[in-house]
């Protein structure tokens, strides 16, 4: 892996409650969801949350971070990748995926950045779901833009 930068998106009503200990503890054991994340090869990782629903705050945040780490390290788009983490992108004891996650994935498409999903695999989790304890919803449709 080629990039500078694991931007971690967490859900915004999942922060108020969880600290994203777990993500970071993911990535920094290279455990879970960047198990194959070669190790001590200087990845910085960032976190920060979409904003609230419907996630559109994500784009803003992005494009302020791409225009930072271009000026201040010479840091470009195609060594960022963003990683919606597992709360967003499964069901889990926080809650559904989020119903918004297309969305998501489209508006940092538009930043042409490299967008991948999970964090932590929790194994308690991963059996729920195998047992279907969770019922996956279908996503919302993107907010109009007028």
């Amino acid at each position: 892996m080629d990039k500078k930068y694991v931007v971690i998106v967490q859900c915004h009503i999942v922060h108020e409650r969880c600290p994203g200990y777990f993500c970071e503890r993911s990535f920094h054991f290279r455990e879970g969801a960047f198990k194959d994340l070669p190790a001590d090869n200087g990845i910085r990782m960032l976190s920060l949350t979409c904003g609230g629903c419907c996630g559109r705050a994500v784009q803003r945040k992005l494009s302020l971070l791409l225009r930072k780490i271009e000026q201040k390290e010479g840091v470009t788009r195609d060594q960022v990748q963003v990683r919606l983490a597992s709360c967003i992108s499964k069901d889990n004891y926080h809650g559904p995926c989020c119903p918004h996650l297309d969305y998501l994935k489209d508006i940092i498409g538009r930043l042409k950045l490299d967008v991948a999903l999970d964090t932590v695999i929790s194994r308690k989790s991963e059996e729920r779901r195998q047992a279907g304890c969770y019922a996956a919803p279908k996503s919302a449709p993107a907010p109009s833009p007028f």
